[in-house]
């Protein structure tokens, strides 16, 4: 106890010997709060007719208390959208993370993106809609081709999986790969809003072909060389 030299000091005071965290920690984490909070509005809403008025109308938090952490409904927006999209990667990095074969791999990432459109249908077109305005207005476009970009590498790394669970190598580059992955999406979210019960197990027999096409399937990994028989001459002379 001699030896230290906060051995006096009271286990409050001892704890607050610990490095607080800054105001500007404090103000991202409050951020991140409201930003989830606002996603389902958000989500219901769209950005064409949302305010952070309405959203402020639509959730426990003023009006006054948005304005001072974000700047505008663009601001919020994005910050809403990047952290969902966040997750989103997080989910399918863990699955490809733990699958131990092909066709587990499948298994997963097909389940997962059939979830996803079950459950977050709003969500993924609030991010299909500001992509959208990104092509009307600047002030998204950086954002939004940085969350795309995330998504693109979540993709290679899941095809980068497969390749390497069938030992091969996947067939074109990341950007196209992309393409066609978010292409089957979009396509299977619209038909999924517009009522069409089928949407979803389309989507997942379209990628498994696609993934097929770009990698091969468990079919194709190469077999194991057979394993080299024993001399058996050579053992019975040893045991002689």
């Amino acid at each position: 106890m001699k030896g230290s030299p906060t051995s006096g000091i009271a286990p409050y005071n001892r704890r607050m010997l610990k490095t607080p965290r800054t105001p500007d920690a404090k103000f991202a984490e409050r951020r991140a709060e409201l930003g989830e909070a606002a996603l389902q509005t958000l989500a219901d809403l769209g950005y064409a007719r949302t305010s952070l008025r309405e959203i402020a109308q639509n959730s426990e938090f003023s009006h006054g208390v948005l304005h001072y952490y974000f700047t505008d409904k663009v601001d919020l927006i994005l910050c809403s959208v990047r952290q969902y999209k966040a997750r989103c990667v997080k989910r399918y990095d863990e699955v490809t993370a733990e699958a131990n074969s092909f066709d587990e791999l499948m298994q997963g990432f097909t389940a997962g993106l059939a979830e996803t459109v079950r459950k977050d249908a709003t969500m993924h077109r609030l991010w299909y809609d500001l992509r959208a305005q990104s092509l009307f207005e600047a002030a998204f476009r950086v954002d939004v081709a940085e969350i795309d970009k995330s998504l693109e590498r979540m993709i290679w790394r899941v095809l980068s999986r497969f390749a390497e669970l069938t030992g091969t190598r996947v067939r074109v580059p990341s950007s196209v790969a992309y393409a066609m992955f978010d292409g089957l999406f979009q396509q299977c979210l619209l038909k999924h809003l517009a009522g069409d019960r089928r949407a979803i197990a389309v989507l997942k027999s379209q990628v498994r072909l696609v993934v097929g096409q770009l990698v091969g399937t468990a079919a194709d990994k190469p077999a194991s060389p057979p394993r080299r028989p024993r001399d058996v001459r050579r053992v019975s002379g040893r045991a002689r």
